[in-house]
């Protein structure tokens, strides 16, 4: 079965303007294909934006990004999601379990699940129903503090092991992405790699297409 990764776009944690983020999404939606988008507004400390502030952004950017083909995911927030149209949630180890937010976010959404480095958490996810895994972090990153380090050898077991999809978190830029794609990552989540690239958003999701592309299988 062909394989090829594709880019998992993480919103920055903090949106002062939404007019100019959306701005800034068309450009980087502009640059080539993107599987998903996650809305997450969360401090570097873990402290969530108010409620307000995640459903003005997504009201703004989810239909815009739905009407390109790209799956919109709200962080922790199940019933944010549902509120919002979204397609689906990520939850992390600590949020709400997930058989509640199967049971809120219904059959036909998309759940996917934090896993640090742990094949355990993995493994019991995929038993649980989510639709992908994440695993890392797997390089330094600003977005927040991560609780585990993962290795190269945790993304080949799971390509290997299991069909569910994983997706690599952590400090991923273009110029250090090919080691996970080579590894085994069917997504790359990536936040400042694209928000905060030197040519831009659009220039960024270029570059991780055109890598993406070299080394499908």
């Amino acid at each position: 079965m062909s394989r090829r990764c594709r880019l998992y776009l993480i919103t920055p944690p903090e949106i002062s303007d939404v007019a100019a983020f959306a701005r800034e999404l068309d450009g980087a939606l502009d640059g080539g294909d993107v599987a998903s988008l996650q809305i997450r507004l969360k401090s570097r400390a873990g402290v969530p934006a108010p409620d307000s502030q995640i459903m003005e952004l997504g009201r703004y950017i989810i239909p815009r990004a739905q009407d390109r083909g790209v799956a919109v995911l709200i962080n922790d927030r199940p019933d944010l999601a549902v509120e919002l149209g979204a397609d689906g949630v990520h939850i992390g180890q600590q949020d709400m379990p997930y058989a509640k937010v199967r049971k809120l976010i219904g059959e036909d959404g998309i759940v996917g699940v934090t896993c640090h480095d742990s094949r355990h958490l993995a493994m019991e996810a995929g038993e649980a129903g989510a639709d992908y895994v994440a695993f890392g972090a797997f390089y330094p990153t600003e977005t927040k503090d991560p609780k585990a380090k993962a290795e190269l050898e945790l993304l080949t077991w799971w390509q290997e092991m299991m069909e569910l999809p994983c997706v690599a978190i952590g400090g991923i830029t273009a110029e250090n992405a090919r080691p996970l794609v080579t590894a085994g990552a069917d997504f790359l989540a990536v936040s400042a790699g694209v928000w905060k690239a030197a040519g831009g958003p659009g220039a960024a999701v270029k570059a991780f297409n055109t890598l993406f592309d070299e080394l499908a299988t």
